[in-house]
């Protein structure tokens, strides 16, 4: 097992950061790594994060502005030769149709819910490092 699995966490919004990081916690579920987090609060730094490579997940913020996450999800999937898995935050569990044509692999609802979240996370942790590995 690697010893850390790295998270990208996209919003403008500082606070959207913090819940992302306490509902995963030190690591999201028994048997994956630790998580270190990258944070990005525009979307220029979310290209350069992806394009220096080492990232495992991308958690983005569908609400986020004036780039919204279901947009740059669908951008990455298109440009980044072997994107990692995205797991969307979503307004309402009504835009599930707009995460899956912005591509995402996961969504779950904002606020966000971190017995959810976290089973979400996980899952697109352990399929990225089953293909890694």
């Amino acid at each position: 097992m690697q010893p850390t699995a790295t998270v990208l966490v996209y919003s403008d919004d500082a606070g959207t950061r913090e819940q992302v990081r306490l509902a995963t916690g030190r690591r999201p579920a028994p048997g994956l790594p630790e998580v270190e987090f990258v944070e990005c609060a525009t979307q220029p730094a979310v290209l350069e994060a992806l394009e220096a490579g080492g990232i495992d997940v991308c958690v983005l913020d569908g609400e986020a502005t004036p780039s919204g996450g279901m947009g740059i999800c669908r951008q990455i999937k298109d440009e980044i030769f072997r994107c990692p898995p995205v797991l969307l935050l979503i307004g309402r569990p009504q835009d599930a149709w707009l995460a899956t044509w912005s591509r995402a692999d996961a969504a779950v609802t904002h606020p966000i819910d971190p017995v959810e979240f976290a089973e979400a996370l996980a899952g697109l942790l352990r399929t990225r490092l089953a293909v890694e590995a």
